[in-house]
């Protein structure tokens, strides 16, 4: 071990289980489980190779109690009947050979279930729904209460002798235990609602019967929303008061925050520092004296080290960062740290996918998120040239992996820097997360003796002729989208409104100081991803902002994670929204609107046209005569296809190998 990152690779004792660094993977739905509620070996497989990874603690993502009402989920895990023991006791054995410790998530949904996947009414605490416009649960009778502690019990006892080295109960994030404690949600004028002490009783039954079924010597971890971050919900004073009535029986917090209303809190955003939530877990430390654990987009090892030598957590938490990089331990500890390949915090793959769209989740910057590197072990068969036109993200995970598997890869890049548009991007203060990703590509891409890497060099037919290509990939990205409308060209050409690139090019340049935001007035055309980027600088630093789109939500294709941030940014700085909403010309000062039939002026000190961006081909057509009576495939990816997400060009990049072997150049299962 090369680190010098003592606290991280110090073993942590809770009860009789010893964890063997203080990196946790926290629980974390996948969709990968099967509808019966059972894991399949592709799921089994995630979680080995986050403990080949070198993670200490792995907790399984959360498992249902009590099925179908409390199911959360269309392939929600299930821990309800003993069927289910087996695969989880192949899982937990796996697990152990590789050195993790293993402790499972157990839950019920509650008013987070939907009645529409689950076949039955939604039950909670009160008739209160999880979301706006949410469905509408019924409240629990004191049976059903008292059948749900019973299967709490039950599927703790299941944990214990399947081999797992703890049990978590998740009190929080709107789930059923949650719904309980937070006044919010529980209305009830009986036993179980009202005091502090009441809305606590059904939570400390719970985990009295688990504690009556496991034994004192079984960990039992508690998840908990130490802040709600909603108006009227608790706050972090509050958990602390209420901690009081289940202490006795909990062996670790894991404090967490956030509702389903402050979803962007509880699955941080992207501009959320690193270890923004660790006062919570400190609070929760100093007063009860219990080991804790806590999350908030973790990425940097300095600030996870910097954390536990503080004593704000005992054991850090990561969820998504896992998710990008299974091995993001070992490489800390063998001092590879430029070879992390850090989450960005982007939420597209994971909770845009899973919670957005109900898929099976998928990585920004891991394009084979429960298979790991496997593909690694491949090597082309026969000698290969693949020729790579910009080093875009997309245009650099394929040159890496080309390389990676044998192929002399070549990438021309007409800039003197790589990372393309997310390089570009990442200079918003609010986007710095995202430059991790390319400076982690460059850095792989730096690793590798038969990648040949040429700047300041714009590609040619004649240029790539001259390299013997087998393989072109074509990833030259996209350009924003600008439209005939009257009078936009003629004012772009002269300054009077700006692109999204204009516009970073000034930020760059100093040109928006806090003092020259305050008060004026900002008009975005665009209620895109590219649009929001633009309120999202301005709103906050004093400007009066206005958003148009012609579609009847703004931001409607965003994550839900965004959605929720957006909604919070929108409200608190008073942006004004024009939605179906059409530009029809564009003035010096200002820009013409037309919505529901009435034409109007909304007039700008700063005007900015964020329509999107289109794909951009210079090189293509061209190419494709030159190579047309030759065996050599040319592949286009990224934005080059049309202008996406950088989630889409880096599976495209990674998807070289499927070109390698239709070529015939590799072999793949």
């Amino acid at each position: 071990m090369k680190t010098d990152y003592k606290h991280i690779f110090s073993p942590l004792t809770i009860k009789r289980t010893t964890i063997r660094n203080r990196i946790a993977m926290t629980p974390m739905g996948t969709n990968y489980g099967e509808t019966s509620g059972e894991m399949i070996p592709r799921h089994i497989n995630y979680y080995v190779e986050r403990a080949k990874g070198g993670v200490g603690l792995i907790i399984l993502e959360n498992a249902n109690v009590d099925y179908p009402v409390g199911s959360n989920g269309t392939s929600q895990i299930r821990i309800d009947h003993d069927s289910f023991m087996p695969r989880y006791y192949q899982l937990v054995e796996t697990l152990h050979k590789h050195g993790a410790t293993v402790a499972i998530q157990i839950n019920h949904a509650g008013a987070s279930a939907s009645s529409a996947r689950t076949g039955v009414p939604t039950i909670s605490s009160s008739n209160i729904p999880t979301k706006a416009g949410g469905e509408i649960p019924r409240p629990m009778t004191k049976e059903e209460i008292l059948h749900t502690v019973k299967k709490y019990g039950d599927a703790a006892k299941r944990v214990q002798d399947i081999g797992f080295d703890a049990v978590e109960i998740h009190m929080g994030h709107s789930y059923l235990l949650s719904q309980f404690i937070s006044p919010v949600y529980n209305k009830r004028e009986d036993e179980f609602g009202g005091s502090v002490e009441n809305r606590l009783r059904f939570p400390r039954m719970v985990l009295e019967e688990v504690r009556k079924r496991v034994g004192p010597f079984f960990p039992i971890i508690v998840r908990i929303s130490a802040d709600e971050k909603v108006p009227g919900g608790n706050t972090l004073e509050d958990a602390l008061e209420y901690l009081q009535y289940v202490d006795e029986f909990v062996d670790m917090y894991d404090v967490s925050c956030g509702l389903n209303p402050s979803l962007q809190y509880q699955i941080d955003s992207n501009y959320l520092p690193d270890g923004w939530r660790s006062y919570m877990s400190r609070a929760v430390k100093d007063k009860y004296n219990k080991p804790v654990m806590n999350m908030g987009n973790y990425r940097d090892p300095k600030v996870v080290e910097e954390t536990l030598a503080r004593g704000d957590a005992d054991l850090i938490g990561m969820g998504r960062g896992l998710i990008a990089d299974p091995q993001w331990v070992n490489k800390v500890a063998n001092g590879e740290e430029d070879m992390l390949r850090k989450c960005i915090s982007c939420n597209v793959g994971c909770a845009g996918n899973r919670i957005g769209v109900n898929r099976p989740i998928r990585c920004t910057v891991n394009p084979a998120v429960p298979e790991g590197d496997a593909y690694k072990k491949k090597h082309v068969k026969k000698p290969c040239n693949v020729v790579v036109v910009s080093g875009g993200t997309a245009g650099l995970e394929a040159a890496c992996t080309a390389a990676e598997v044998g192929c002399t890869t070549f990438l021309l890049e007409k800039e003197d820097h790589l990372g393309g548009l997310s390089a570009f991007i990442s200079q918003l203060p609010d986007k710095q997360r995202m430059k991790d990703f390319p400076k982690y590509l460059i850095n792989r891409a730096s690793k590798l003796h038969n990648l040949f890497v040429f700047l300041n060099t714009e590609a040619t037919v004649d240029k790539i002729k001259a390299l013997n290509p087998d393989l072109i990939v074509n990833s030259t990205g996209s350009v924003p989208l600008l439209p005939p409308i009257k009078g936009l060209h003629e004012n772009l050409e002269a300054g009077n409104v700006s692109s999204i690139f204009n516009m970073i090019n000034d930020v760059v340049a100093g040109k928006y100081p806090e003092e020259a935001c305050q008060g004026k007035k900002v008009v975005v055309i665009g209620g895109g991803a590219v649009g929001l980027d633009v309120v999202e600088y301005f709103a906050p630093r004093g400007a009066q902002c206005s958003i148009v789109d012609m579609l009847p939500v703004i931001g409607g294709q965003s994550d839900p994670i965004t959605k929720c941030s957006t909604a919070e940014l929108f409200e608190k700085y008073n942006v004004q929204q024009y939605t179906s909403t059409a530009l029809e010309e564009v003035k010096s000062d200002r820009f013409v609107v037309k919505r529901s039939g009435v034409v109007e002026d909304l007039v700008f000190d700063y005007g900015f046209m964020c329509l999107g961006m289109r794909s951009n081909n210079p090189l293509l057509p061209a190419l494709q005569e030159a190579f047309a009576d030759t065996n050599v495939e040319i592949y286009t990816i990224g934005d080059s296809v049309r202008a996406r997400r950088i989630i889409e060009g880096t599976a495209e990049g990674r998807a070289v190998l499927q070109m390698l072997e239709h070529k015939g150049f590799i072999d793949l299962d």
